[in-house]
């Protein structure tokens, strides 16, 4: 895009003091950058985004509440994981990991288990064990 053409429409970068760096075209044909406070279309896409992943988080609160999942699955998705980047930070196997999604394996697991599981969600064991906290 060319310099003058970079976007400066209201976002959630303005309210939190960021910009979006763009890569610019000068008058001369060389690449620069220059800061855009936003652009409506992205704007209105990350909206989208983030409404259809409260929505997800929600489900899956509600399956905790009905002992469908455990707290492991609820604490992955408010924090914006996947199945992947959870059992990287784990240090186990996906298929491990995905285990501890059942309630009937989570209130088995041991100590060292549940507070590596704090440590990545920030959590106290409390919150970790009830979701209404």
């Amino acid at each position: 895009m060319k310099d003058n053409e970079v976007p400066q429409d209201k976002s959630h970068l303005t309210s939190a003091n960021m910009n979006d760096l763009c890569y610019v075209v000068d008058e001369n044909g060389n690449y620069s950058t220059k800061q855009s406070s936003g652009w409506a279309p992205k704007t209105l896409a990350l909206d989208k985004s983030l409404e259809l992943i409260d929505e997800r988080v929600e489900e899956i609160k509600q399956k905790v509440i009905n002992k469908e999942l455990s707290p492991i699955a609820y604490y992955m998705e408010l924090n914006r994981m996947d199945l992947s980047v959870l059992a990287a930070y784990f240090g186990k196997w996906k298929w491990i990991v995905k285990r501890h999604f059942k309630p009937s394996n989570f209130d088995k697991l041991s100590s060292k288990s549940l507070e590596k599981y704090t440590d990545i969600f920030n959590i106290s064991l409390a919150k970790l064990k009830d979701i209404s906290r």
